[in-house]
């Protein structure tokens, strides 16, 4: 057998090199296509000059927050639809320690990203060494332990033969369509460096294809015989369909039988949405017409979807039976639904194929036609700017913004009032165009998100919408993205504080404490110039003062192949009512607010009807 002699951290970069995957196109791509990495002492010496060798190969990218750089990892996986991917490094200690909420992030939405910490000395020498944690009662324990819960896969690498094992086991996670999701190689700094004498058959390259998992005849006939004896069907398009690449039977599917489809965040976008069919979102953030129809249904389709709380209502929403079509086992039985466990493109195609032309009544087309007018009519009235001196609303923004970008346009956010306002009333242009991170709905995502996006597809434009909350929490990486070269226009709707938060905070009987500034502990208000402080980063940045603006400004920047701040000042009071459903937030059972206690008791009456 013949050998080559390379420390662990060059076999691992040799390695990463020579792994593709099949896309849908059938071409091979690499898999990994970048390294981010902020170097420290836990991983300069050894994964910093593994990474010099390969730099023409996998090029490292450099950020200012660990957790900004998982951010960037995960937007770019997750625009690609899993098929490619990056690598995180940091040192050990705080630098690993900051990618855990990215690594969550990751873990709940079910991207693949492989996270390369720094770890402790595996020979034990040199302890305590810099940042070591030093268990009292558990010496193999490190920061790096924290990892474990939030990994699909998890491994600490104490020897250097050990990726030999290790390196194919992650990469069957990272392209598995069911268990996909991060994966965690924790690398001890001295085995980093260690060299052994690698087979060379190691290094061969390897093509993942992304598997398609087969359904079950039985479960298969049950269901197509459920479609046929629905009266009134409704389609839940999850964001599984865009991982299995299921546009094209799931159209199929609809232009054949007529049966009206929803979309949920992650779902948004997998399908032309001036289908005819196409009923906006569903949910707690969902459109009129799509959540009467759920409530009116006698079988709700759920395809790809993990059915989380936005999506059911807080399981209230529906009441009928309902198919689940999915490749995970877990969410495959959520919602005491009739399953149909497998690939979405082949488990749709069969039932297309068996469905005895099946197609709806024209009494339920012509209501869902009447509740989609009204519901359009909602969405053009609460887009447009009303009062010229009043602050904007967010619907109002949105407005503003989506009839001045092109039809290709990605449009990215992740926390706060935009994902709700968003998924409403955001007019999605071409597939794929809606990046909406609203699994952990973590803020701070969307800055980081503009540069995977732009790296996934630099030939499209995007948006970025995202409040002052948000921005203070990574803003550091705008600096990255100039420095980078990216293309992005971001809208930073100001309303001094945490608007989305404080207005839950108030419905839930509360008085307003602790999130807008105003209601805040302070000496002095804040009166921060998001301008200036864009532009002190690189970034072009105007304010917009109005409505009218806005859309100028818009229309001058979406095109720029730069990085472009737009700030605008928002009413934090207002959200969009129309549309919408239940949600569960629990309401204190004792209070000495009369509000409080008004607002426990409406939500016990609401329970005990729902139960």
């Amino acid at each position: 057998m013949n050998t080559i002699k390379l420390t662990m951290s060059q076999a691992l970069t040799k390695w990463m090199t020579n792994q593709k995957i099949e896309q849908f196109s059938s071409k091979h791509e690499n898999a990994f296509v970048g390294v981010w990495g902020i170097f420290g002492h836990g991983n300069v010496a050894g994964l910093g000059e593994a990474l010099f060798d390969v730099k023409d190969k996998l090029p490292t990218f450099r950020g200012h927050n660990e957790q900004g750089m998982a951010h960037a990892a995960i937007s770019f996986a997750k625009q690609k639809k899993r098929r490619q991917m990056m690598a995180v490094t940091s040192s050990i200690g705080p630098g690993a320690t900051n990618f855990l909420t990215a690594c969550a992030l990751a873990y709940v939405n079910r991207l693949p990203v492989l996270f390369l910490p720094g770890d402790v000395f595996a020979n034990r020498l040199p302890d305590p060494v810099l940042q070591q944690t030093e268990n009292f009662a558990d010496a193999t324990v490190s920061a790096n332990d924290c990892f474990k819960p939030i990994s699909r896969f998890f491994d600490r690498i104490t020897r250097p033969e050990q990726i030999i094992q290790s390196l194919p086991k992650a990469m069957s996670v990272l392209t598995d369509p069911a268990d996909c999701g991060p994966v965690t190689l924790s690398l001890c700094q001295d085995v980093q460096s260690e060299a052994y004498n690698y087979p060379e058959t190691f290094f061969e390259p390897k093509v993942w294809k992304i598997r398609r998992q087969p359904c079950d005849f039985d479960e298969l006939e049950n269901v197509i015989k459920k479609i046929n004896y629905s009266k009134n069907p409704l389609i839940i398009v999850g964001g599984g369909v865009k991982y299995s690449g299921a546009k094209t039977e799931l159209e199929n599917l609809i232009n054949s039988t007529g049966i009206p489809f929803a979309v949920t965040q992650a779902g948004k976008s997998s399908l032309d949405e001036t289908n005819s069919k196409f009923v906006g979102s569903i949910g707690v953030t969902g459109s009129s017409v799509a959540n009467e129809l759920a409530k009116k249904s006698d079988l709700v389709i759920s395809v790809g979807s993990r059915l989380q709380d936005f999506t059911t209502g807080s399981n209230t929403l529906i009441s009928c039976e309902m198919i689940s079509i999915n490749v995970q086992n877990h969410d495959v039985v959520k919602h005491k639904s009739i399953s149909l466990l497998g690939d979405a493109k082949v488990s749709l195609k069969l039932i297309l194929e068996r469905i005895n032309n099946f197609r709806i009544s024209k009494q339920y087309e012509t209501e869902i036609n009447r509740l989609k007018n009204l519901w359009e009519a909602d969405v053009v009235r609460v887009t447009s700017k009303t009062d010229k001196n009043a602050l904007p609303s967010d619907s109002e923004v949105i407005g503003a913004v989506n009839r001045n970008v092109p039809k290709d346009t990605i449009v990215i956010g992740a926390a706060g009032s935009m994902p709700g306002e968003l998924h409403k009333l955001w007019q999605s242009g071409d597939v794929e165009g809606y990046h909406m991170e609203y699994g952990f709905s973590c803020m701070g995502y969307e800055i980081p998100a503009a540069i995977g996006v732009n790296l996934a597809e630099p030939d499209r434009p995007n948006v970025i919408f995202v409040g002052d909350g948000s921005y203070m929490m990574m803003n550091s990486e705008l600096s990255t993205a100039v420095m980078m070269g990216i293309s992005t226009t971001i809208i930073v709707t100001d309303n001094r504080g945490f608007g989305c938060i404080n207005r839950l905070q108030k419905s839930t009987g509360s008085e307003p404490f602790n999130n807008l500034f105003k209601d805040s502990h302070h000496q002095k208000l804040p009166n921060i110039d998001y301008v200036l402080h864009a532009k002190s980063l690189g970034a072009n940045a105007e304010k917009a003062n109005s409505i009218e603006e806005l859309e100028d400004l818009v229309e001058k920047f979406i095109n720029r192949k730069e990085v472009n701040v737009i700030v605008i000042d928002t009413d934090p009071d207002q959200s969009t009512e129309e549309g919408g459903t239940w949600w569960d937030v629990a309401i204190p059972e004792v209070s000495k607010n009369q509000n409080v206690k008004k607002a426990f008791e409406d939500y016990s009456i609401f329970r005990k009807k729902k139960n």
